[in-house]
């Protein structure tokens, strides 16, 4: 299908945005990673299946989404140093205060900095996407199953399904 060929290509185009957007200092802690095929549908049910288990709302819905799409493009962040400013946004006085702990989802603190590196990143993927008429969502909770999963080796990791089809299906969710 012409379609799914185009999406991979789409999606390459858009890793290829996130790696060149700006970092902070001129670091570079983005990790990109394509998913297809039978690594995306197991991730659509690990999705579903963490909703389940931990009661939290959206997770079926984002599943879905992500079991109708063609592609996900994940975008993470792996053992970002903080930027030595001291400037408290990421809840502690000092840069070295911030002591890493894995959470529940994801490992933090993070400098808020390469947060918005990651931003960044995200919003230059997707700006690709959307010149070149791809459907997408930034989709928080698959980077949460993706983590979980061991997809991506990540300590913050967002999701970005792909989809090509008549209607948007990332939008007029129930």
């Amino acid at each position: 299908m012409e379609e799914v060929r185009g999406l991979r290509t789409a999606a390459e185009l858009a890793a290829l945005s996130a790696r060149t957007a700006p970092k902070s200092k001129g670091e570079d802690f983005i990790k990109i990673k394509v998913l297809e095929g039978e690594e995306l549908r197991r991730l659509a049910q690990a999705i579903v299946e963490y909703g389940q288990r931990t009661g939290r709302g959206n997770f079926d819905r984002d599943g879905d989404n992500v079991k109708n799409s063609s592609a996900v493009l994940l975008i993470g962040m792996k053992d970002a140093t903080h930027c030595g400013l001291n400037c408290g946004a990421c809840g502690f006085d000092t840069c070295k205060e911030r002591v890493p702990r894995e959470g529940e989802e994801f490992k933090g603190p993070q400098c808020a900095w390469r947060l918005q590196d990651l931003g960044i990143a995200v919003g230059s993927a997707v700006k690709t996407l959307s010149m070149l008429n791809v459907d997408n969502r930034i989709m928080y909770r698959v980077g949460v199953a993706a983590r979980k999963m061991g997809v991506c080796d990540c300590d913050v990791v967002v999701g970005i399904p792909l989809s090509a089809t008549g209607k948007n299906i990332f939008f007029d969710r129930e």
